[in-house]
């Protein structure tokens, strides 16, 4: 029986624009958890241009792991019903500042580090960016995680959350720059 799908070529990205505000922001799209949850914590920073100037129409999306490094895979995560999904959208604010309140990620493989995977779509950008949040867990553990350790000491540093004094955890995205946050790609990806 002949192929009756015919081979379709991939759709061109598409800048968010300024617009995403009417339809993406959904109630308590950044709340993974409940405030007063055990163990919340809130992730949080800014997302920066290239002449580091917060972006004000930045929008970021999370997926995780829970504490035990299982992925989620419940349906509803446009829902929020008090299930984990571990899954997350948050516009960024006038200063370019995100937040999630979520919980801290367990390492989904063995020798792997635990991390929130993230994904930035902001206008100009034609193509979302990915790349990744880790928990600022010891030395050992960073440097045998499979990404982190083809990566260079200073690009290693500029994906690892730096822990504050009220237990956030804050890690800064540069779109460009001198500080360019390390983005990554994947093999169906175009980009």
């Amino acid at each position: 029986m002949p192929d009756l799908v015919p081979d379709l070529a991939p759709t061109p990205g598409q800048t968010i624009g300024p617009f995403f505000h009417y339809a993406l922001p959904y109630a308590g799209d950044c709340q993974l958890v409940d405030p007063g949850a055990p163990g919340s914590i809130r992730l949080h920073g800014h997302v920066y241009d290239g002449h580091g100037v917060g972006l004000p129409d930045a929008l970021l999306e999370i997926r995780q792991a829970d504490p035990a490094g299982r992925v989620p895979t419940v349906e509803g995560s446009l829902h929020r019903d008090g299930r984990f999904t571990g899954w997350g959208r948050c516009s960024t604010d006038r200063l370019g500042h995100y937040w999630f309140r979520t919980v801290e990620p367990g390492p989904t493989r063995d020798g792997g580090a635990p991390f929130f995977a993230v994904t930035v779509f902001a206008r100009g950008l034609l193509n979302r960016l990915f790349t990744r949040i880790y928990l600022p867990v010891d030395d050992a553990t960073l440097a045998a995680d499979p990404l982190l350790s083809g990566l260079d000491d200073d690009s290693r540093t500029r994906l690892v959350a730096t822990r504050e004094d009220d237990g956030s955890l804050r890690l800064d995205l540069h779109l460009q720059g001198p500080q360019e946050t390390p983005f990554l790609t994947y093999p169906r990806h175009r980009g």
